[in-house]
């Protein structure tokens, strides 16, 4: 009897030490969990694609087994990194055509036009890039060389930001557009009484550009993917998708051939509105459709933002609404009494105001909208408490990149409530941050530099730009991860690395946390995991 009493004790003792069979354990690293304490941990535990414990090294492995253990060698890792405002598919597209970026001068443009028509000899060329404020000349270029290269080729190049074009007369001639044609919410530049051939903001629709195939669209998504989870990128939120977009994505991700993680921002067209608030939110395990990207006014750089008054450097001028004021209504309207969110593209100081003027009208007496104001780039000092109950979505990177000509364009008195981050931050509580790509470049780690450091990667200006906005390396943390989830009502799924959340995580090749400031923007990601699984 005795005997049998102590087999018993020890078969007890023995299960009770049973370890729990995961698929991933990851040991020895420095992870920063950003969880509500952003307490940091040594290890964690991986089953069916969640986590299913974080701790230390010691308390993971004496608990649970597996047959793949990873030692990260004391590497630091993050959750999986959260682009909260680009352009995905855009992106991907970019790779099948003409780039422009980093030109330095007009000439470099034709020379990269014309290189890359010898490679392709397509039938209508087009591409994106340019930007004129990296010219010497800091002058928007003509059509005059491209109609003398290519009479017969239709060309049309975007600026970097998407908000103006410049086309060739082989392109203009397929429309029927002339230089009086009427615009609302752009324009067409005139000089001398021509056509320069440029267009502004809704001036670029009269421009015909081929639409891509479904297999151009399809390598675009494959390609933005996986240039995405080269930089650690998990989770992207896709600003102005269209249907079939949408539903090739998701088409994809069902296949298991596209494995990134989409937040759809859909292009508010009346016809997406009516759709998809009929239809409801859209959420798979990867593809989330609950909101819309509308257009407020352009961008500063080719002076379409709306501001309240004239722009410094260009008297009487003061850009414009896309829309006129009333439709920003009938579209909040429509939003407000369905689950969709908001999400308006604003620049300028008055595109601020009013869009955030609307936004208090229709959220009134509602909660957890979580509508949001993309860029919130210049602001007048008494809208910053309108962001109480607004979002702002805001790209690091912009202000390091406008910040040698900004001034010039709104004056230095209205620069003072310009990429005022930490302004914002203090308003609202938290900040999403993105980068707009391919406006600015993919890399998540300039994002990160930017909003921390407040720099370019040369180290200038030395104080770093406007440097009380700056945000701290935690609060650019979360904006990359937690509060990015947040704003798209997924902070009890993603954002942080806590058990039972999905197991998204990136590893780094050095602790962007701790590391001297100038060493950030060379920070890899080495490894890129979503779902537990390694994509990259």
């Amino acid at each position: 009897m005795k005997k049998i009493i102590y087999s018993l004790s020890l078969l007890l003792f023995f299960s009770s030490c049973k370890q729990q069979q995961v698929d991933l354990i990851v040991t020895n690293a420095t992870i920063y969990t950003v969880n509500d304490a952003f307490s940091k941990a040594e290890a964690f535990a991986i089953k069916d694609g969640k986590f299913v414990a974080v701790g230390s090294t010691s308390e993971i492995i004496t608990k649970y087994t597996s047959k793949e253990i990873l030692d990260a060698n004391g590497k630091t890792i993050v959750p999986g990194l959260i682009d909260a405002h680009c352009h995905f598919f855009r992106m991907g597209l970019q790779q099948q055509k003409v780039s422009l970026e980093g030109t330095k001068s007009y000439d470099e443009v034709l020379e990269r036009l014309i290189t890359f028509q010898k490679e392709k000899n397509v039938n209508f060329i087009t591409g994106r890039g340019w930007d004129q404020n990296d010219w010497e000349v800091k002058e928007f270029p003509t059509k005059e060389k491209l109609d003398i290269l290519f009479p017969n080729t239709p060309v049309a190049i975007r600026r970097i930001d998407g908000h103006a074009l410049l086309a060739n007369q082989a392109a203009i001639d397929i429309t029927k557009v002339t230089k009086n044609t009427p615009v609302t919410g752009g324009e067409i530049i005139v000089k001398d009484g021509k056509m320069t051939g440029v267009f502004i903001d809704a001036a670029m629709d009269f421009i015909q550009v081929p639409k891509p195939t479904k297999l151009t669209s399809i390598q675009g998504l494959k390609d933005a993917q996986q240039i995405a989870f080269s930089y650690g990128l998990t989770t992207v939120d896709d600003a102005g998708l269209d249907q079939s977009t949408v539903e090739l994505i998701d088409s994809l991700q069902q296949e298991n051939e596209l494995k990134i993680r989409i937040y759809a921002m859909i292009s508010a067209t009346q016809k997406n509105l009516d759709y998809y608030i009929n239809k409801g939110i859209i959420k798979t395990d990867r593809l989330h459709v609950r909101s819309f990207k509308i257009y407020g006014d352009g961008a500063l750089g080719s002076r379409g933002a709306a501001m309240r008054k004239s722009y410094s450097d260009r008297s009487n001028h003061f850009g414009a609404l896309i829309y006129k004021p009333e439709r920003y209504r009938e579209m909040a309207k429509q939003i407000a009494a369905s689950e969709y969110q908001m999400n308006t593209h604003a620049i300028g100081d008055s595109a601020n105001t009013w869009i955030l003027k609307t936004y208090k009208k229709f959220l009134q007496g509602k909660t957890n909208k979580r509508w949001r104001i993309e860029h919130a780039q210049i602001i007048a000092p008494e809208d910053f408490t309108l962001f109480e109950n607004v979002i702002p979505s805001i790209q690091p990177t912009h202000a390091t990149s406008d910040m040698y000509w900004a001034q010039d364009r709104i004056g230095k008195e209205r620069m003072k409530g310009a990429y005022a981050y930490k302004d914002l931050l203090e308003v609202y509580g938290k900040v999403v941050l993105g980068t707009d790509f391919p406006v600015e470049q993919v890399n998540p780690f300039l994002t990160f530099y930017a909003a921390a450091v407040r720099k370019d990667t040369d180290g200038y200006p030395d104080g770093g730009f406007q440097i009380e906005n700056r945000l701290s390396r935690e609060e650019t943390l979360k904006g990359m991860t937690i509060w990015a989830a947040y704003s798209n009502f997924e902070e009890n799924e993603k954002g942080s690395i806590e058990v039972g959340k999905l197991a998204d995580f990136t590893i780094l090749d050095q602790n962007i946390m701790t590391i001297d400031a100038a060493k950030i923007p060379k920070t890899k990601a080495t490894a890129t995991y979503v779902n537990g699984e390694k994509v990259y």
